[in-house]
């Protein structure tokens, strides 16, 4: 998985005063727990955090802080400002090598499902698989072939099992799914399509039916 680095600076003082200055300056309070330590206190220019929080992809952190050590962690939550957007706190979870830790990560469909060329409808049930293991075994993105489903079918958790991390999910989750749609043509399952291939992640999809996710 990659990494960013984020530089920053320790703060002395955690007030109320303290922490509006610090956002009046262009910079976010932050708190990284874990390690058997006290919380510690510090805080970096917004931004820094632009290529973690707006973008699809999960990334472990490296906190670099003057006159101390680097400390690798994860981020744990972030509150944003509700009209502005702006990134007001962050906490971040400190992780070591030998120890694993939880993630949501990110799936990516590979292929064209057999069902979709013929008129049906790839529909997500979820965007994101949570995933346990060690930080230097967890990918980017976790890839699920989707190219054999016909209409009716559904893609499991099952199916991107993987030696490197534990899928904490049920069994039964669907990950994806082929449904009818009012296009479809009655043409044979394993014929091969002429036409220009489309990734499964381009298909138009229904929006994500949360109901799906309990059968």
């Amino acid at each position: 998985m990659k990494s960013i680095t984020i530089n920053g600076s320790k703060r002395e003082s955690v007030g109320k005063k303290s922490t509006k200055a610090l956002r009046n300056a262009g910079q976010v309070p932050c708190v990284l727990y874990g390690g058997g330590q006290e919380p510690l206190h510090f805080a970096a220019e917004e931004i820094a955090f632009q290529n973690l929080v707006y973008t699809p992809d999960v990334h472990t952190v490296e906190i670099k802080l003057e006159g101390d050590k680097t400390f690798n962690a994860v981020l744990q939550d972030i509150q944003f400002h509700p009209v502005t957007d702006a990134i007001l706190h962050m906490d971040f979870y400190e992780i070591f090598e030998d120890s694993e830790i939880t993630m949501e990560i990110p799936i990516h469909t590979e292929g064209i499902p057999r069902g979709v060329k013929n008129g049906g409808v790839l529909r997500y049930n979820l965007r994101r698989l949570r995933v346990k293991g060690l930080p230097g075994d967890l990918p980017d993105y976790i890839v699920a072939d989707v190219a054999k489903l016909k209409i009716g079918e559904k893609l499991y958790v099952t199916a991107v099992e993987s030696d490197q991390y534990k899928i904490q999910h049920p069994d039964n989750t669907v990950i994806c799914q082929v449904r009818t749609s009012r296009n479809i043509v009655a043409l044979d399952e394993e014929e091969e399509d002429e036409g220009e291939e489309v990734a499964a992640d381009d298909v138009p999809a229904t929006e994500v039916d949360e109901a799906e996710n309990k059968e």
